[in-house]
């Protein structure tokens, strides 16, 4: 069992965090996942159509991550908001990427709904999971850089376990260590919002999607909330 746990420094600083865990056990990956597929070319079917546009910066969804990245340091036009960074590619390329069924389903999820996502490993995950402001002296290699080690500034918000960072700049970029692959069969997802008053539904309902396109390639998928009022969850 993994807790999830929004520290105290993050629950002050952001009182309208609001995020969902949502855990995945007995996954299937190297099957065909034809809802994942049909969930992502219904998104690019719709961009081409003209029907819909990815959230931009210019979105109060996007608008409070970049407001929040820039408190903790970090320029949110050259190191963007996963889901920022994941509809600007979309638009200008027509497509989103095919990584993996499980990534593939997440990332349908983030660009439809405009809320950060990403995902991890839990059989790679050390001890609990904390989202707090780096220290300083924490590691941390990017996903694809096997080689790289980077180190978080002071107070750059940060999902960590016992051995090292998970993700940098709240919801940038995962580690490689915990990276979902074909393999992964106990996966936590996450999906973020600043603001919990106007998208807590939204975001509700973002989880339910996930979980949609999940159940049928798992054993068993299940939701929960964290929020400065439920700090923490305790995920099998």
């Amino acid at each position: 069992m993994t807790t999830f746990r929004l520290t105290p420094a993050v629950a002050d600083g952001f009182p309208g965090t609001l995020i969902a865990v949502v855990t995945a056990t007995g996954l299937r990956g190297h099957e065909s996942w034809p809802g994942t597929v049909a969930a992502l070319e219904d998104l690019e079917r719709r961009l081409a159509d003209g029907s819909w546009q990815p959230a931009d910066e210019t979105d109060p969804r996007i608008e409070a991550w970049h407001a929040a990245y820039r408190s903790f340091g970090t320029n949110p036009r050259r190191v963007r908001p996963s889901v920022d960074a994941l509809g600007r590619r979309l638009a200008k390329k027509g497509s989103l990427p095919r990584i993996n069924p499980a990534v593939d389903s997440y990332n349908a999820v983030s660009v439809g709904h405009g809320l950060p996502a990403g995902a991890f490993d839990l059989d790679r995950v050390e001890g609990d999971v904390e989202i707090r402001p780096a220290d300083g002296t924490e590691s941390f290699t990017p996903l694809g850089e096997p080689g790289t080690v980077e180190q978080p500034k002071p107070g750059e918000i940060i999902y960590a376990d016992a051995t090292g960072v998970l993700t940098r700049h709240w919801n940038h970029r995962d580690a490689h260590r915990t990276r979902v692959t074909e393999d992964s069969a106990h996966v936590a997802f996450v999906l973020e919002t600043l603001r919990a008053a106007d998208d807590g539904h939204l975001l509700k309902t973002a989880a339910d999607e996930l979980c949609e396109l999940l159940a049928p390639h798992s054993e068993e998928t299940a939701v929960h909330h964290l929020s400065p009022e439920r700090p923490s969850a305790a995920c099998r």
